[in-house]
């Protein structure tokens, strides 16, 4: 590992379990005023600065959405989420090889010189999102990490193109699927691997799935890849497998424990049913839908009557596009059209902004909604499934004048 070594990486880990114990509740700003993130403590990893402790053993870490203000999000506030412990802590980079095989022509162990030489580097600007992300949020309360909204980030990722790689290794015919293993490796026999998989001509025809060497312009944090990672642009952060080591071709669908039971939704339009229910048959879940966030006045913030306020947000989807977004100070009686910001991409955060003057003193409702290239928006009223995946409502936050 090229910045981090070893024992180094170890003592600051334990470092940040000692800032969790005494970080203390979260600032009231964005920690009181959201019933999911109240009193959870701030916690400094290795390359990261301060982020929400949702769990340490293994890492989840959530992004405080100030970060959100800007299109991109940076290296070291980006979200983290591994799925099994120990976490992997080093990577020496005179040994490290991407290992390609199974039902290929020519197995390859790709060097990360391999990597930046023998394929020509392609770059995407693509928001990294957990399926869970605001599951805390879920009524009736479902099983599993109880996300705020910062489990998501966006990034320019720059890397080589997954389908140059499997055609240099020479896909066999009969070939299904591939599978994507990871340096995180299970403590026990009976702790299940993590492993997801993509279709062959998922990866055939997409150019922007990438096998991701550079983050903004730098290499990869360790928590979030180093040094490679699959990017799976539009597509849930599930697929994004970090410090990534084999890709497998294979001649079946892979329905190993992460692919099922593990990340399904029901198998409907919607990928909902009845809070409290379970639905007849699932879907392994891919694309993420519309969402739009209001970041700047943060929740619980005071403004002035009568003086003009600049509202800012992000919006995203699963690769459309964002058309419009639209704000309300009314409850959703009347709908303003916000300014769109630059567009880095349509998998990519798009900022937006809309001027706003609270005209009487108490509690503002501001909610904001997006819609994208085809029609798709958000609903009125949160979709439920069992496994707290898929929020795509209406947001809002509440402002104090």
């Amino acid at each position: 590992m090229d910045r981090w070594t070893r024992r180094r990486f170890l003592i600051t880990l334990g470092a940040a379990g000692v800032s969790a114990a005494t970080a203390g509740r979260a600032p009231a700003a964005w920690g009181q005023t959201d019933p999911v993130l109240a009193g959870r403590p701030l916690v400094r990893y290795p390359e990261k600065t301060d982020l929400i402790l949702l769990t340490s053993r293994p890492a989840q870490l959530e992004t405080p959405m100030r970060y959100f203000e800007h299109a991109l999000t940076p290296n070291e506030a980006f979200f983290v989420r591994y799925h099994i412990y120990p976490t992997p802590t080093t990577v020496d980079l005179a040994t490290w090889r991407l290992h390609v095989g199974g039902l290929v022509e020519r197995p390859l162990e790709l060097s990360m010189d391999d990597l930046r030489t023998k394929f020509p580097p392609a770059a995407v600007t693509a928001v990294a999102q957990c399926s869970g992300n605001s599951r805390g949020r879920f009524t009736p309360r479902v099983l599993g990490g109880q996300w705020g909204d910062g489990a998501m980030g966006n990034a320019e990722w720059v890397g080589a193109r997954l389908r140059d790689v499997l055609k240099a290794a020479g896909v066999r015919q009969g070939a299904i699927q591939v599978t994507f293993d990871g340096l995180d490796r299970t403590p026990f026999p009976t702790v299940t691997d993590f492993v997801k998989s993509l279709d062959v001509p998922r990866i055939m025809e997409d150019p922007d799935i990438l096998v991701a060497y550079r983050m903004n312009g730098q290499a990869l944090p360790m928590l979030n890849g180093y040094p490679a990672r699959l990017v799976v642009p539009g597509w849930y952060a599930t697929y994004w497998v970090k410090n990534l080591s084999e890709i497998t071709v294979i001649d079946q669908v892979f329905e190993k424990f992460w692919m099922k039971p593990g990340y399904r939704i029901p198998d409907n339009a919607c990928g909902c049913v009845e809070p409290g229910t379970a639905p007849a048959r699932t879907v392994p879940i891919t694309r993420m839908p519309v969402r739009s966030f209001l970041i700047v006045p943060e929740s619980g913030a005071r403004v002035r009557v009568d003086e003009p306020v600049t509202l800012r947000g992000i919006a995203f989807d699963s690769g459309y596009g964002i058309r419009e977004v639209l704000v309300s100070d009314d409850r959703g009686a009347t709908w303003q059209r916000a300014g769109l910001g630059a567009d880095r991409g349509r998998y990519s955060f798009r900022e937006w902004s809309a001027p706003w003057t609270p005209r009487a003193a108490g509690t503002h409702r501001l909610m904001v909604r997006a819609v994208n290239a085809i029609g798709e928006s958000q609903s009125d009223v949160p979709l439920w499934n069992p496994a707290g995946y898929l929020r795509n409502v209406i947001e809002h936050v509440d402002i104090q004048a």
